[in-house]
């Protein structure tokens, strides 16, 4: 009885896995150590296989050929007679009908008979067909790469420092004539100056707070100022007075941008959205929702897209105007996007962030290229005609870069002014002239710095 309750009892599945273990451990022990007996046909098929695959094409000599060491025909007729044995034989040993003998080609072998006899090692006219089990490269040789030949820019040099406003500039805008120039900063006041002189010209109040952008018009006498105190102004250049004021924004502004063609202005800030208002009628014709974070930068052009904008979501988005939508984000920067700059004659942007600067196509968006090096905190960027990109960041670096090939080929490091200390070396906002010819950077040491090419180089 006893029996019969051991006998019925189940045996775990861990007890059935070693005992297969310890089975198949007894089986295998007396032959762990003893080495595998050689298997003689194994053998003779690879050395016929490596023979065939590294010395198929030299194992016989032409037909007609005396071979040139004494004793070497023995050998040669012994090799081909042993070579056609082994092709031939099914019996003894069937893996010969596998291989194939190149040297004895039906095509090849008429074509020889039909040739006249030489005694040249290769026939230059006739090449032998290389076997067709014969090592092939796995990666083809590619010419060494050549770094395309950047343009040759005269370097820039500091060429005058301007003085007079209360608190750091953070931005700046070119009169269409090329004549003055309006910089924004964070004394609240809008100061237009000579571009020739550098003598100030006027000064506007209005906002109470920091100015962060201004604008001026090409097509109506009106300079466009927006500000962290949430207000949009419109200013008639003729009467030097606020005419119209653009309503809506829910936080600070940071920057604007006006139409080229269109009677539009495009407003952005920390409320995370970008503004479209009619500039005659002040209203808002559209807001463009969908950035996560505050939207730091906005251009516009005459093509599509018509409106880009750059945010501290690390995401560029391009806009339909007529639609309010969004038709493509590019999400290849991995930190704050806080500039874009829009070549002025090819159809490209290029937007700067503290990991890269990236090159971009229209309308759809490709990425050209990165322009990497100038590690830090980037707040501004701007272009020539001449295909002059340049950086301004954080630290007071200006790195100046050919828009073709992405070559840094100068960096320049501003001084801060007497009076200020030196983590005051932030560039704000950068622009060029309207010839290119003259770079305007604005500064947390309260100064506006003017550079030219030097005409010495």
């Amino acid at each position: 009885m006893a029996d019969t309750t051991s006998a019925d009892k189940p045996t775990s599945v861990h007890s059935l896995v070693f005992r297969s273990l310890k089975r198949t451990h007894d089986l295998f022990l007396a032959n762990q150590n003893a080495p595998v007996s050689p298997d003689e046909n194994a053998d003779s098929i690879s050395r016929k296989i490596k023979a065939k695959d590294q010395y198929g094409t030299v194992l016989t000599l032409p037909k007609g050929m005396k071979p040139h060491v004494k004793g070497a025909a023995e050998a040669t007729n012994a090799a081909s007679e042993a070579t056609n044995d082994e092709i031939t034989s099914s019996d003894n040993e069937p893996i010969g009908e596998n291989i194939p003998n190149t040297i004895a080609n039906p095509d090849t072998t008429a074509a020889a008979a039909n040739a006249p006899m030489s005694n040249a090692l290769v026939l230059v006219n006739k090449p032998q067909q290389q076997p067709s089990n014969q090592l092939q490269a796995l990666v083809s040789k590619k010419p060494a790469s050549v770094m395309p030949k950047p343009q040759w820019h005269a370097p820039w040099k500091l060429m005058r420092v301007i003085s007079g406003h209360l608190g750091w500039v953070r931005c700046v805008d070119v009169e269409p004539a090329n004549e003055w120039f309006a910089t924004g900063a964070a004394d609240r006041v809008i100061k237009i100056w000579d571009l020739a002189s550098g003598t100030l010209k006027l000064s506007l109040t209005g906002h109470v707070s920091t100015v962060r952008g201004v604008a001026i018009s090409t097509r109506q006498p009106y300079l466009f100022s927006c500000g962290e105190d949430k207000q949009v102004k419109c200013w008639d250049l003729e009467c030097n007075k606020v005419i119209r004021h653009y309503h809506g924004h829910l936080s600070a502004v940071y920057a604007l941008s006006l139409h080229p063609t269109l009677d539009i202005l495009v407003t952005c800030g920390r409320d995370s959205v970008a503004r479209v208002w009619d500039m005659r009628t002040k209203a808002q014709v559209h807001c463009l929702t969908g950035h996560t974070n505050t939207v730091s930068d906005v251009k516009t052009q005459a093509g599509d897209p018509q409106v880009v904008t750059g945010s501290h979501d690390s995401t560029i988005r391009f806009w339909d105007l007529i639609a309010g939508r969004t038709t493509c984000t590019l999400t290849h920067h991995k930190k704050s996007v806080r500039s874009l700059a829009i070549h002025p004659k090819w159809y490209t942007m290029a937007s700067a962030s503290p990991d890269n600067i990236k090159e971009w196509k229209f309308p759809n968006g490709e990425f050209i290229q990165n322009l990497s090096g100038h590690s830090a905190i980037l707040n501004s960027l701007a272009c020539n005609a001449d295909n002059v990109l340049v950086s301004g960041a954080d630290n007071g670096s200006l790195y100046f870069w050919d828009w073709k090939t992405g070559y840094n080929f100068q960096r320049l490091q501003t001084a801060p002014q007497p009076g200020s200390i030196d983590p005051e070396m932030g560039i704000y906002a950068m622009t060029f002239d309207q010839s290119g010819s003259r770079l305007i950077t604005c500064e947390a040491d309260k100064t506006i710095k003017i550079y030219k090419e030097d005409d010495t180089a």
